[in-house]
């Protein structure tokens, strides 16, 4: 194997040393490779930090990053010659980071009212008048460390036909207890006494469903009125689905650990009676079909919630608890122990255990994506060397179906398969995609997918030769979504423009279920490209013709095709930045492993 060396500036240095510029910035002739043939290195104007490689022998000039230079011999090429220089100073970066802003802003506005529950009042009335916990502080008592919690969906609920819900009044997201990954489900008994609203369960049932895909065991921090009645007719069924996940991951050997703080009413109260093993709070906790008010109403019976079905009645009478606690600080520390005593293991092995930091900062990305909103003219070359380890990346087929990108990398020590959108998917890349997919499959390789989709070619065709074309491109892409359908592996996927028609599906979308789903804030999801989908919206209503009419539908199609809607109505698991976009994949793909059976593919790769 070559030898790498830090090299320095101004001097010569013969081939057999310059393994780093060997491998990643220049290519060699055979013959030249066993030759003694010197190369300068030079430093570029200024503070910039790329090098300038020249060979005097073939009057050949290449560039590498400075970094590059320093690195270990590591797995993967360095794709910084793909990368090119980014301009921080450039007029259109500056313009591109000033219009990522406003996503931004947009977004943070809806994450503070999310966080901040029922108001100050609300909370007051919570912390003294009921003694209870607010939600960040059974967390702290809860988890390892809540700094590295991965919330889910946190801005969903907000801008709801029926008002804003903050968190859709329910936490859920996954984090550490006596170093194992469990999934998190906490009502915010802060808000409206922690009813539940459609959205509430569309975001538990979503929840239970990451919790089955990655066997995580399950804590229910039970705090809720019960059902908002006035949107009954949408809460009963869904109520029900979330007791059935709750008897199916049991049955699945998945732990269901219930820990009661506050009121469990109606349907709420088969949660705790439902799990594997629960704790309930003295006077605080509570568990009734129905409360005192309906006891008073139906039978005339004056009783209190403790006497109705406090702690002492259900751990010493009906047997529906199992652990009676003092205080939540006690019943926080019993879910802890009961945790200990699964005896399940978590894997935590990196594929890569001694990894880099990206030679590109992710710091950058705001400013790589376009100004203009389309996102057409998004390099990933780019993205990838701001999100992958020591910006390598082995491309597999990088010149065959140019407009999907694929191939090898690791995030943080974990080693993925890479697919992201670099045009239209048509015939090659649909083919190649499915090539790729089922060769990670045979690996045992987690896939991740940068989506940015362009709308879908037409199915309107003017000559049998496009229709030959047109029949092509689906049967492949048909392929390619059958591949993503099936794989027994590990998809993240983070929408970092575009979502459109069903190239959306084929990398990766919800309905082909994977492990998890982000978006950035500039990100968009629709079934087509929003001027297109109105004029097709316009033509079936005879409103074309119209402007004040398509003025209205094109804004009521941004909105509903915006990040931040999709985000409040859980069409994705949440809205992440770009600068938090390694983290979040990292922490997914340790949670996609930690209790993960590799399970062979019995088939071999069909190649195209």
């Amino acid at each position: 194997m070559f030898r790498s060396y830090i090299l320095d500036l101004g001097k010569a240095f013969h081939l057999h040393d310059l393994e780093i510029v060997y491998r990643h910035c220049y290519t060699f002739s055979p013959c030249e490779t066993l030759s003694k043939k010197k190369l300068r290195l030079t430093k570029t104007n200024g503070n910039n930090p790329w090098y300038a490689i020249y060979n005097p022998n073939f009057l050949s000039l290449r560039y590498i990053h400075s970094k590059a230079l320093k690195s270990k011999v590591k797995p993967f090429p360095f794709i910084g010659d793909k990368v090119g220089q980014i301009e921080k100073d450039s007029r259109s970066y500056l313009q591109n980071a000033k219009s990522f802003e406003k996503y931004v802003g947009i977004y943070k506005q809806a994450f503070e009212v999310s966080i901040a529950s029922g108001g100050e009042k609300s909370i007051e009335r919570h912390v003294k008048r009921h003694g209870k916990l607010l939600l960040p502080d059974r967390l702290k008592l809860l988890l390892d460390n809540t700094e590295d919690f991965l919330e889910l969906s946190v801005i969903g609920g907000i801008g709801m036909e029926y008002g804003n819900i903050p968190r859709a009044n329910i936490l859920t997201g996954i984090g550490k207890v006596m170093g194992r990954y469990c999934l998190v489900v906490a009502n915010d008994g802060a808000f409206k006494g922690g009813s539940i609203y459609p959205i509430t369960l569309k975001k538990q049932l979503r929840a239970q469903e990451i919790a089955y895909q990655n066997k995580l065991p399950c804590i229910y921090l039970v705090d809720s009125a019960g059902a908002f009645l006035p949107l009954q007719a949408e809460i009963f069924n869904l109520g029900g689905s979330t007791f059935y996940n709750e008897a199916i991951m049991s049955a699945a050997k998945i732990p269901q650990i219930a820990i009661v703080c506050g009121s469990c009413t109606a349907g709420g109260a088969y949660v705790p009676t439902m799990a594997d093993e629960a704790v309930i709070v003295d006077k605080t906790g509570a568990i009734f079909l129905g409360g005192p008010p309906l006891v008073q109403a139906a039978l005339g019976e004056i009783v209190s919630a403790e006497n109705l079905g406090g702690a002492t009645v259900h751990c010493g009478t009906s047997g529906c608890t199992d652990y009676f606690a003092c205080t939540e600080a006690e019943a926080l520390q019993m879910g802890r122990d009961i945790v200990a005593s699964l005896h399940v293991s978590c894997t935590e092995d990196l594929d890569l255990e001694h990894f880099d930091e990206p030679v590109f900062d992710p710091n950058e990305i705001p400013g790589l994506i376009s100004s203009s909103g389309s996102h057409q003219d998004i390099n990933m070359y780019q993205i990838i060397a701001c999100l992958v380890d020591g910006s390598r990346f082995q491309e597999f087929k990088a010149m065959y179906g140019q407009g999907l990108l694929t191939g090898f990398a690791h995030i943080k020590g974990h080693l993925v398969g890479l697919l992201a959108n670099q045009g239209e998917i048509n015939e090659k890349e649909a083919s190649k995609g499915a090539h790729f997919i089922q060769l990670c499959c045979q690996r045992a390789v987690p896939l991740v997918f940068l989506q940015n989709t362009l709308s879908d070619c037409p199915l309107i065709t003017k000559n049998k030769n496009q229709d030959v074309s047109l029949g092509l491109v689906l049967k492949a892409q048909a392929k390619m979504l059958s591949a993503v359908s099936c794989v027994n592996v590990p998809k993240i996927t983070v929408i970092i423009g575009n979502g459109y028609g069903s190239s959306h599906y084929i990398m990766g979308g919800k309905a082909v279920s994977p492990n998890f789903l982000f978006a950035w804030p500039n990100a968009r999801a629709a079934i087509m490209e929003p001027y297109h989908l109105v004029q097709a919206i316009a033509s079936e209503t005879g409103a074309e013709n119209s402007k004040e009419t398509l003025d209205k539908l094109l804004e009521k199609v941004h909105r509903e095709s915006s990040a931040i809607f999709g985000a409040s109505r859980l069409s994705n698991d949440g809205i992440i930045l770009p600068q938090e976009t390694r983290k979040v994949l990292s922490q997914c793909l340790s949670i996609c492993k930690a209790y993960r059976e590799t399970r062979s593919q019995e088939s071999p790769v069909f190649r195209m």
